[in-house]
C-alpha cells in the first residue's frame, strides 16, 4: 500500500475516532438567539476545543490568523487560509472576550475581522465575497471558489466587529456580502436554484452539491444581519425563501436509517454517500436551532426523528456504505 493511502486510511480513521469519543452532546446552542446585539454564536463555540482539534487541525501565521491543513484528497499538502475555517476561529475568540472582556483578547478577534475585510473581493454584481484557494476534488472543483458558507462566516464576523468598534465599512460589507446569494452557483455565485427555491452551496459548482449543514450555517449569517439591520432587508428575504427550501428537501436526505450528507446525483459521484456521526449530530442541533429560530414544526420533527437514527446497529451500517463511497471518491 503507497504511503499516500496510509495517509488516507489514517485521515478517516482518526475522523471516525473523533466521532465516536466525543458523543452526542457535543453542539451546544445559545440562548441568546434574536436580540439585535450580537453575542454568542448559536453554538458555543469554544477555543480550547478548537485547539484540541475538534473540528481541524489549527495552526496560525504570524498574525494569529488560523491556518489550516488542505484536504487528504489534494496532493499538495501545505497549510492553507480557509475563510470558513478562519471564521470558526474568530467566532471562538469572541466567546472568548464575552467571557474574559480583556483588550488582549478582543485584539486578537479584531485581527481576524480585519483579515475577512481586507482579503474581501469587491464587484459591483458580485459585492463582496471570499475565495477558496485550495480544490475541492469530490465534486470536481479546482479554480479558487466563493461558498455561502463562507459568507455567512465574514458576516457574522462583520457584524460583531462593526458593533464593537463602530466602524462602518465592515457593516457596509457584510451588507454588500448578500448580492452573490442572488447568483446561480454555475455562474459564479453561490446558490443552486431548485424547484423548491434557493439552495445556498457550502461548495458551488456547475451542477448541485447541495450539502445540508453547510446550507443551515450559511441561513445563520443571514440571520445575524437581520437581527442587526431588521426585516426589510434582502437578508430576511434569503433567510425566509432559503428556509421555505429546506421544510420541501429535508425529505430527500432521508435513507430511512440515516441521512445523506449532500443531493449530488452527478455520474462520477456516489449514489449514496451518507454523513458521518459527528455530521448527523451537527445536522439534528441545526434543526433544533431552526425550530428556535422560525417556530416552524418540520424543523423539530426531523430532528426527532433524525436524532433516534443515531443508533450503533445503524452507525455501522452506514460506515459500510460510506466506506464505498469514499472509494469511489479516491478519499480512501
Amino acid at each position: 500500500m503507497s504511503k499516500r493511502k496510509l495517509e488516507k486510511y489514517f485521515f478517516m480513521a482518526r475522523k471516525f475516532w473523533k466521532d465516536i469519543r466525543r458523543g452526542k452532546d457535543i453542539y451546544h446552542l445559545s440562548e441568546d438567539l434574536h436580540s439585535s446585539t450580537l453575542g454568542e454564536y448559536y453554538f458555543l463555540i469554544d477555543e480550547e476545543e478548537l485547539r484540541r482539534g475538534h473540528s481541524q487541525d489549527f495552526h496560525f501565521d504570524q498574525e494569529g490568523i488560523p491556518i489550516i491543513p488542505t484536504y487528504i484528497d489534494v496532493e499538495e499538502r501545505k497549510l492553507i487560509y480557509y475563510p470558513i475555517s478562519i471564521g470558526q476561529y474568530g467566532l471562538a475568540i469572541f466567546h472568548t472576550y464575552l467571557r474574559t472582556r480583556s483588550e488582549e483578547d478582543k485584539t486578537r478577534f479584531l485581527k481576524i475581522v480585519d483579515w475577512f475585510y481586507r482579503n474581501r473581493i469587491s464587484d459591483p454584481e458580485k459585492g463582496d465575497y471570499w475565495l477558496t484557494e485550495v480544490p475541492k476534488p469530490e465534486y470536481r472543483i479546482f479554480q479558487p471558489w466563493p461558498s455561502a458558507f463562507a459568507q455567512s462566516r465574514a458576516i457574522s464576523m462583520l457584524l460583531r466587529g462593526y458593533q464593537l468598534t463602530g466602524r462602518e465599512e465592515y457593516l457596509h460589507s457584510a451588507e454588500e456580502a448578500l448580492k452573490i446569494f442572488r447568483l446561480p452557483a454555475k455562474e459564479g455565485g453561490v446558490t443552486t436554484f431548485t424547484e423548491h427555491g434557493p439552495f445556498y452551496e457550502e461548495y458551488p459548482a456547475p451542477y448541485p452539491t447541495m450539502v445540508l449543514d453547510g446550507m443551515f450555517f450559511s441561513l445563520c449569517g443571514l440571520y445575524d444581519f437581520v437581527r442587526v439591520k431588521g426585516r426589510d432587508t434582502l437578508a430576511y428575504q434569503l433567510f425566509r425563501e432559503g428556509v421555505e427550501t429546506l421544510k420541501q428537501l429535508l425529505p430527500e436526505y432521508d435513507l430511512g436509517y440515516w441521512i445523506r450528507y449532500n443531493l449530488c446525483r452527478e455520474p462520477f459521484y456516489p449514489e449514496v454517500d451518507p454523513a458521518t456521526i459527528g455530521y448527523l449530530r451537527l445536522v439534528v442541533n441545526q434543526l433544533n436551532l431552526f425550530y428556535r429560530l422560525t417556530g416552524e414544526e418540520t424543523f423539530r420533527n426531523f430532528a426527532e426523528k433524525w436524532a433516534k437514527y443515531d443508533r450503533l446497529l445503524n452507525i455501522w451500517r452506514m460506515y459500510y456504505v460510506k466506506f464505498r463511497a469514499l472509494r469511489k471518491l479516491n478519499r480512501l
